[in-house]
């Protein structure tokens, strides 16, 4: 690769691999529509990460070759190259930082589908599920470190600090939402930030990254990851929704693992706000019991209009993003941009 990317290698694979192996073919389609100003880019990071997580080792290859098999809608490289692109010129060093930043996400994903003993991902089977946890651990653990030697090929001290301080605040918000599980004294803004950290920062840094890459200002830079947080935060709060009340075919994951882990999330915190007296007791009688009847539940919280206002909370963060896309400076960068934002106000995957 040159320093500023320029035709795709023929022998790389298209962007359409990523975003086709495990998912349904008409959000993906949206997305590859929406992601075609830097098709060519994320070619570049498709064979970066495939390259990377390749092994002379047979054990250590059979675990990185279903990390590889993954796929997913790669939206944090995504987001990192349209920024590079929205502020200026995206180089080999977007291409390298892009993707460790996905890298570390694959690692978080391992991680949480242990923690959730989830069956399903991206419309296949766990690594857990299909190794045992051990080796689920150690893949996450892999991926996580290696990402910071692909990321350090950026040449970029500031990308390496910001992918290390957001994956230290991912870790954070985990620790927290592990801790808070059964707490349901948790209220609205503790989780807001919580989600801060645990979805939204690696969206921020994606964002801050390749602003940062691209020379833009401290302020430029800081509204860019402001921008990437609320698409994160949207995304989850939806996320947590699909949980409850998603199509396990759409959505591509074992759903339901929340209410099972005794998770606390924004339609719980807003039901048992909701509720008083002997409704509320219920209700925390059925989010307590051996085995959580998600259709009680769900029914539950129908009912307060939880689930809805979830969904409000949601788009209002989502249209705030939608916003400051809006005023950018106009170029296909910062359209595609605005349109992940309006993807976030619909989404259903």
């Amino acid at each position: 690769m040159s320093n500023v990317i320029g035709q795709s290698v023929s022998n790389e694979p298209e962007v359409g691999v990523a975003l086709s192996g495990n998912g349904r073919a008409g959000t993906e389609s949206s997305l590859f529509n929406v992601y075609g100003v830097i098709a060519n880019e994320l070619s570049h990071v498709e064979a970066t990460i495939s390259s990377e997580l390749q092994n002379s080792s047979a054990e250590v290859e059979l675990l990185l070759s279903h990390s590889r098999s993954l796929g997913g809608k790669r939206l944090r490289p995504a987001l990192l190259l349209l920024t590079g692109k929205a502020v200026g010129t995206v180089s080999e060093s977007h291409i390298f930082a892009a993707a460790a930043l996905e890298m570390i996400h694959l690692a978080t994903l391992i991680h949480d589908d242990v923690l959730d003993d989830a069956k399903t991902r991206r419309h296949q089977e766990t690594a857990h599920a299909k190794f045992g946890t051990r080796p689920g651990v150690l893949l996450g653990d892999y991926l996580f470190t290696h990402s910071f030697s692909v990321g350090s090929k950026a040449n970029s001290i500031e990308a390496i600090k910001m992918l290390a301080q957001a994956s230290n605040l991912v870790c954070e918000g985990e620790i927290k939402q592990n801790a808070w599980q059964s707490d349901f004294s948790i209220d609205e803004p503790a989780y807001l930030q919580m989600v801060s950290e645990k979805t939204g920062e690696l969206c921020a840094a994606g964002c801050g990254i390749g602003a940062v890459l691209s020379g833009a200002d401290i302020g430029t830079i800081e509204s860019f990851k402001s921008f990437g947080r609320d698409l994160g935060v949207a995304f989850q709060i939806i996320d947590d929704v699909l949980d409850l009340v998603g199509d396990a075919e759409t959505v591509g994951k074992t759903l339901g693992t929340d209410l099972q882990n005794r998770k606390v999330t924004l339609p719980v915190i807003h039901a048992l706000a909701t509720r008083e007296g002997k409704g509320r007791d219920s209700l925390l009688t059925m989010l307590n019991a051996e085995t959580v009847s998600v259709a009680e539940v769900v029914s539950a919280l129908k009912e307060t209009g939880s689930i809805d206002y979830a969904r409000g909370v949601a788009k209002s963060i989502a249209e705030r993003a939608v916003g400051f896309a809006a005023a950018l400076p106009e170029s296909d960068a910062s359209k595609s941009l605005g349109a992940i934002g309006q993807m976030m106000l619909k989404r259903t995957f």
